[in-house]
């Protein structure tokens, strides 16, 4: 049986190298952010808002025409913690 992912990590590789990484709640999350914020606007130097959902008080803006990759990778917590 598949398992489901608690949450997916979003890693996104910014021009000059930097890399940053956000964690959503589902994939759908993500899919909709990435749609609707960044992908229409792929080539605009204007900042969009990435929203981090698990720091209080915290937030992120970005240059759409900045962002060289995205890798999503789905995490599973669990009671037993593998290396």
């Amino acid at each position: 049986m598949p398992r489901k992912a608690d949450e997916y990590a979003v890693h996104i590789l910014i021009a000059g190298g930097h890399r940053e990484e956000v964690r959503f709640s589902t994939v759908q999350e993500f899919q909709k952010w990435y749609s609707t914020e960044l992908m229409t606007k792929s080539d605009s130097a204007d900042f969009v808002n990435v929203p981090i959902k698990n720091i209080q008080g915290e937030y992120m803006v970005l240059r759409p025409q900045s962002v060289l990759a995205i890798r999503v990778e789905p995490v599973f917590l669990g009671s037993v913690e593998r290396f």
